[in-house]
């Protein structure tokens, strides 16, 4: 997968919207390199498995009819793009952000999410 948009589209709905640990894996696996480095608020973490583990809590903590969407169009530029989401139930979000990736050999290298204020 080497196209800006599909990876900003997998960042969030196959990966952070997933619920299903096994294909989340998959496509942790699939669409980011060994060394992703992922920032937040938060913290700043670094490997695939960090990464598992940021999705995996954020999921486990949200309550069920929490969902990802797309708050917005995708911009790509040539290695990079920003995607804007929601999250939350259907029409009354609980938060926004903005996940902004770099990509590179085809594969997300590095993530930066970022909260509205």
């Amino acid at each position: 997968m080497s196209d800006v948009t599909d990876l900003l589209a997998a960042n969030l709905h196959e990966v952070f919207g997933n619920r299903d640990a096994e294909s989340r894996r998959a496509a942790i696996d699939r669409i980011y390199t060994e060394d992703v480095v992922f920032t937040d608020p938060e913290a700043t973490t670094t490997g695939r498995d960090a990464l598992a583990d940021k999705a995996a809590a954020l999921l486990a903590d949200a309550p069920a009819d929490f969902a990802f969407t797309e708050d917005g169009r995708r911009y790509a530029g040539p290695g990079t793009g920003a995607l804007a989401w929601a999250f939350g139930p259907p029409d009354a979000p609980a938060v926004r952000g903005i996940d902004v990736i770099t990509v590179r050999e085809g594969r997300i290298a590095a993530v930066t999410t970022m909260f509205t204020a």
